[in-house]
């Protein structure tokens, strides 16, 4: 027998502290309802499950920013109703004036109804904003740039690649001005744009328009010039501009949304004149071009809501199998816990039991002293 070295006392304490420690395990997981609390409760589940975390965090912001972006459609189709709404109150008026039964004093009253419809038309264009950000000024519209001064890019179709063209415009002056592409970069993809485009001039406007129907538009101002009958332009297309949804919880998961500039002028309906007869004719052709502008951005505008909105729903699904797929790691399983629990609180009074026997076996030692 042994006094120094209680081996019995030792073995039941080593199976008391694993059978407590496991027993303060289960009553963690139990309590906070997880299975993984911290990194040492299983290494590589909790590596995936923090990256899974923050993906479905992501993807619950991504919905957020994307039902915004529903909020900006919405908010801009709806002033674009009204501008829709007056375009055609235009052109009523206008077929009213083209008429030879009205005298001038009726078309006086045209005009000055008309100098109103076209002062809202521009107010809503200049102070339609969301979050303080105008949405007409053509802040969000793709974006280009010339190397002249008094030449500008206007419009190009989203498809367009990016990269700088260069054209000729020769005749300016002469009433009846021509235009020529000369070169692209590679960058722009010749093959996918350049062949068999065509070239057009109206008035002072040049638009390059190729076999598939995307085309760049281009505005020279003459009195800017300084004279000159011929220019030669690059114009550098950036493809960039467009208001970005993000719409992922990655890099590079965004919906650009293009809201072009609405203006009188860019709708085309500037400078009309109802006070002849002459004038309201010519202004029908105007209005129905501004009509049709409007209906193209507003057909534009709706096609990027119902992507929005099925993004949204996408990303509520994702968002649920992705929890799924957490909750699968990182939630404790209360059933077995329990039975665990109960187990390892049996072993722990136990091991207490046996420990304190053993703990009085040096006692004997006495007897044997007497």
């Amino acid at each position: 027998m042994r006094i120094n070295y209680n081996m019995s006392a030792m073995i039941a304490k080593a199976a008391l502290d694993r059978n407590s420690n496991a027993l303060a395990g289960a009553t963690k997981k139990l309590s906070t309802g997880y299975k993984i609390n911290s990194a040492k409760d299983d290494a590589a589940g909790y590596a995936i499950s923090r990256k899974i975390n923050a993906q479905i965090r992501g993807l619950e912001s991504a919905a957020q920013t994307a039902n915004d972006g529903v909020s900006i459609v919405e908010i801009a189709d709806g002033a674009l109703s009204e501008v829709h709404e007056m375009l055609q109150r235009l052109n009523e008026l206008a077929v009213k004036g083209a008429t030879g039964s009205l005298t001038d004093s009726d078309r006086s009253a045209l005009q000055a109804e008309m100098e109103q419809l076209t002062d809202e038309i521009d107010r809503i264009g200049g102070q339609t904003e969301y979050n303080g950000q105008p949405l007409f000024d053509g802040t969000y519209d793709l974006r280009g740039y010339t190397d002249t001064y008094g030449v500008t890019v206007t419009d190009y179709s989203d498809a367009v690649p990016a990269g700088t063209y260069t054209i000729t415009i020769s005749g300016i002056g002469s009433g009846s001005p021509t235009a020529t592409l000369d070169a692209v970069d590679a960058t722009a993809g010749s093959g996918d744009f350049i062949n068999n485009a065509k070239l057009s001039v109206e008035g002072n406007e040049v638009t390059i328009t190729d076999s598939r129907g995307k085309d760049i538009v281009v505005e020279y101002d003459e009195s800017k010039l300084n004279g000159q009958t011929s220019v030669t332009v690059d114009l550098d297309i950036t493809g960039i501009g467009d208001l970005n949804v993000q719409i992922g919880a990655n890099e590079g998961q965004s919906l650009g949304m293009r809201i072009p500039t609405v203006t009188l002028k860019s709708l085309g309906v500037d400078g009309m004149d109802f006070t002849t007869m002459d004038g309201c004719k010519s202004a029908m052709d105007a209005i129905q071009e501004g009509i049709d502008n409007i209906s193209k951005i507003r057909s534009r505008l709706g096609a990027y809501q119902n992507r929005l909105e099925s993004t949204v729903s996408t990303i509520d699904v994702s968002t649920e199998n992705m929890t799924s797929a957490y909750s699968r790691i990182v939630d404790v399983n209360m059933a077995s816990e329990m039975t665990k629990y109960y187990n390892y609180q049996v072993l722990v009074q136990a091991g207490t039991s046996v420990l304190a026997q053993a703990n009085s076996q040096p006692e004997q030692v006495l007897q044997l002293l007497q």
